[in-house]
């Protein structure tokens, strides 16, 4: 008899404690794993592709890179080595460009890097930070010379923190995109036009995860931005110095989805 209540007050007990087990799993896992969703019901993880294959075949190329190459986010730096930095030499914008790439290739773009850390070369030649432009133009001369791009995309992030960076959408963070757009060059409106184009994609997808484009021209500024190199070429800052790694991904997926449809819609792939 003794040996029966027992029994039955062991599986009362772990009858009782399944949903709290339960529960705590569904809490630790980790936020990176936040899912988007495709036109056709798809989930999509923001941080890790689960689908094999593109869901779209665009026949087009992108092109990444980063001209402020150690621009970083201070929660991705204290998870890398308990440090808060905007810049840093490993956890730093170029592994979003990684992020970016994998997102963009789900979306049918085949998609390159030019990994060159632009930061680091100029520190070793002693160039100040506002020649960063000068030094990726040949690098984005010489990809551009070898391969015909359908659109090319420099990523940055702003200097505004989390809380003006960030919104929630259907009970998940993504973090705010900017456009940035220099005037110093003859056709400037096309590399606007797009920008635009890309913004209306991206708020229908997620309301508010734009800001007002930022036209930047005369004395004091770039100007240029290198766009003046292709009519396609979109510099985009991704967030701020605020956001996190889950935030940052949710809204790789968004700009990679809007990219992907515009191109198609905007400019079809070109005839062979």
């Amino acid at each position: 008899m003794k040996k029966s209540l027992k029994i039955w007050s062991t599986l009362i007990f772990l009858l009782f404690l399944f949903p709290i087990v339960l529960v705590q799993i569904q809490v630790e896992i980790p936020e990176e794993i936040a899912v988007v969703s495709s036109d056709d019901g798809k989930l999509v993880y923001a941080g890790n592709i689960i689908e094999q294959e593109p869901e779209v075949q665009t026949e087009m190329r992108a092109l990444l890179y980063a001209t402020h190459s150690q621009e970083a986010f201070e929660p991705i730096t204290l998870k890398h080595d308990g440090k808060i930095a905007v810049y840093h030499e490993e956890a730093n914008i170029m592994n979003l460009s990684e992020t970016i790439r994998s997102q963009l290739e789900f979306n049918g773009l085949e998609t390159d890097i030019i990994d060159v850390d632009f930061t680091a070369e100029m520190n070793k030649a002693g160039i100040p930070f506002h020649k960063s432009y000068d030094v990726a133009r040949p690098y984005v001369q010489k990809a551009l010379k070898d391969t015909d791009y359908d659109i090319i995309i420099d990523i940055h992030r702003d200097s505004l923190n989390a809380d003006r960076t960030t919104i929630t959408y259907e009970g998940e963070k993504f973090a705010q995109v900017v456009f940035v757009v220099g005037g110093d060059h003859a056709n400037f409106k096309l590399n606007q036009e797009l920008a635009e184009k890309l913004m209306a994609r991206m708020e229908k997808e997620v309301p508010n995860i734009t800001k007002s484009i930022v036209f930047k021209s005369g004395h004091g500024v770039d100007g240029k931005y290198n766009q003046d190199l292709h009519k396609r070429l979109v510099l985009v800052e991704m967030g701020g110095i605020g956001n996190d790694e889950a935030e940052l991904n949710r809204t790789s997926a968004v700009l990679a989805k809007a990219v992907s449809q515009t191109l198609l819609s905007e400019y079809p792939p070109k005839t062979k």
